[in-house]
């Protein structure tokens, strides 16, 4: 994450994919997270925030609904 910073200046850095926000979260570098809901239960898979070792405060910043999903922009508390 710090090289990603560096390269980006002033720009923001986007990550993808629960392992790497999970890794974010608990390191404390992760600022806002966006969900993706889509209306379909698969009935098993990972949970995607399974190993957090505490509790993260999140909050909403947009929401957008659409057909196809819900989309969840939360700001992560300090």
């Amino acid at each position: 994450m710090a090289q990603a910073k560096a390269a980006a200046g002033d720009r923001d850095v986007l990550v993808h994919g629960g392992y790497t926000a999970q890794r974010a979260l608990k390191a404390g570098v992760l600022d806002e997270l966006q969900i993706h809901q889509i209306p379909v239960l698969f009935g098993g898979g990972r949970r995607l925030f399974d190993v957090l070792s505490s509790r993260v405060g999140l909050d909403i910043v947009r929401v957008l609904d659409t057909p196809e999903a819900t989309h969840i922009r939360y700001r992560v508390r300090r």
